[in-house]
């Protein structure tokens, strides 16, 4: 008999919870929603503002303001926010208080190609739009611009961006014929290194010649210095 009564006990109780769950689930899901709050994380450079997030999402999804949470689709609110092409991931939940928030991360832009078709490339070797809101600081890319040369280009910012003096120092890039020059913030003359071949020993001939250049106070003497060469560094002079 005893046996028998824990089980009916048992039983009850378990309804009970499942009763609980279903009632807080419906009520959870009848909620509105009263906004949705958007962070970009990552970069600290916004490329893409919260107003204009909101709007493609009203132009993609209508308007989520005052909807039920069982109506909201989160992941098609992901896919909205993707459709932006200066976005590189989204996730979209909601929190533990019932509020909608996405989290975005950005594209981030290494390099800028200059020109009538202008576009940014970014960290993995892709083509990037230009953004209304904000622009990078970035090297400035001129000449000839080709698929082959866009990964080239990609090598050599990505490298580029590992020192800080060349990434604080070299503003632009000039590509030509499969080869390419560097243009300096503070020197006058230009860089040539040739092929993106052997980049880590270039840089390492330039570093060394630049701080016996400045040692020297020799630096606006030159009007080139060509890193091509194997293990040396050849200079033209003014």
């Amino acid at each position: 008999m005893n046996s028998s009564w824990n089980h009916i006990k048992l039983g009850l109780l378990c309804a009970i919870v499942v009763g609980l769950y279903s009632f807080a689930n419906h009520r959870s899901a009848q909620r509105q929603v009263n906004d949705i709050t958007i962070t970009f994380v990552g970069d600290p450079n916004v490329y893409l503002t919260e107003e204009a997030v909101n709007k493609l999402l009203i132009q993609k999804c209508g308007s989520l303001k005052n909807s039920t949470r069982e109506v909201v689709v989160l992941e098609a609110i992901e896919q909205a926010i993707l459709s932006n092409a200066l976005v590189k991931n989204a996730q979209v939940y909601f929190t533990v208080d019932g509020e909608l928030a996405a989290k975005i991360v950005q594209r981030k832009p290494i390099g800028r190609v200059g020109g009538t078709a202008s576009f940014y490339l970014d960290d993995v070797g892709k083509r990037m739009p230009l953004s209304p809101y904000h622009s990078a600081r970035v090297p400035l890319i001129s000449g000839e611009i080709t698929e082959k040369n866009l990964a080239d280009l990609h090598t050599l910012l990505n490298r580029i961006n590992t020192d800080d003096f060349l990434k604080k120092n070299i503003i632009g890039i000039h590509a030509e014929a499969g080869k390419y020059q560097l243009k300096l913030r503070l020197e006058n003359f230009v860089v040539h290194i040739g092929s993106v071949d052997h980049l880590d020993m270039k840089f390492k001939n330039f570093s060394a010649f630049y701080a016996k250049a400045i040692k020297d106070n020799s630096l606006n003497h030159y009007i080139s210095v060509n890193l091509e060469f194997d293990n040396q560094v050849v200079c033209t002079k003014i």
